[in-house]
């Protein structure tokens, strides 16, 4: 199953300092029929304007995971965390018990991020937080694991679930493929350009649910950045 879900289409909200599109029901987007996909809970797009963020504010019982894709990002939380993730970094955050953290755009342009929800394996916990960067180079035409919650994943930020994120850039004809698996989840945004799935052209911001396909093939159809989780 290949379910395109076209950027034009998603729900979002325009806050004037912030523009989100939601990808699944989130704050007064609710649509009881895209609650999720697998333990994937929340993919928002979210474009942020200069000197504004999101103030301090808690989380609980959730795996987060921010992927900068223009700009940069400025994180603080009540661990005592501080952190500036860019263009090209990731960072993540296991919420556990309970975290507050604030995240700000104090750069002299627009900061977009993806902001991916996935529900962890088990509740609570010691909360924690961590970034690192994933230059785009090193992921050229292959799928680099950037957040995982599988121990043989070296190199990948560590999450709590029984999932995996992932990401690539491929030049216009360049092929991939990721074994998905029959039994799992996959859900692929591309950040930028343009694909093709199984078939299906996918473009810059669309997202692509897909399920009971052991392995995915994707074309590029431009110059293609793409993000990818693997989940329960």
């Amino acid at each position: 199953m290949i379910d395109l879900r076209p950027f034009d289409k998603l729900g979002g909200a325009d806050h004037g300092w912030l523009k989100a599109k939601h990808h699944f029901s989130f704050g007064s987007h609710y649509d009881p029929e895209n609650m999720g996909h697998g333990s994937l809970r929340v993919w928002n797009d979210d474009e942020i304007a200069p000197n504004t963020g999101f103030p301090a504010h808690p989380h609980s019982n959730m795996e987060i995971i921010t992927y900068v894709r223009e700009g940069a990002i400025t994180h603080q939380d009540s661990l005592g965390n501080t952190g500036r993730t860019e263009a090209g970094d990731v960072q993540v955050m296991s919420a556990g018990s309970g975290i507050r953290h604030s995240e700000y755009n104090l750069e002299a342009s627009t900061t977009r991020i993806f902001q991916i929800w996935i529900e962890p394996t088990q509740t609570g916990g010691q909360p924690c937080w961590g970034a690192k960067p994933f230059p785009k180079a090193d992921r050229s035409g292959q799928f680099v694991t950037i957040a995982s919650g599988f121990k043989d994943d070296a190199g990948a930020l560590p999450i709590r679930a029984d999932a995996r994120v992932l990401a690539t850039t491929l030049k216009a004809g360049e092929t991939a493929q990721y074994p998905l698996g029959s039994s799992r989840n996959g859900y692929l945004v591309p950040a930028a350009g343009a694909i093709e799935i199984n078939g299906i052209r996918v473009n810059a911001r669309d997202g692509v649910a897909i399920r009971d396909e052991a392995n995915v093939t994707i074309r590029a159809l431009e110059d293609s950045e793409l993000v990818l989780v693997d989940a329960a």
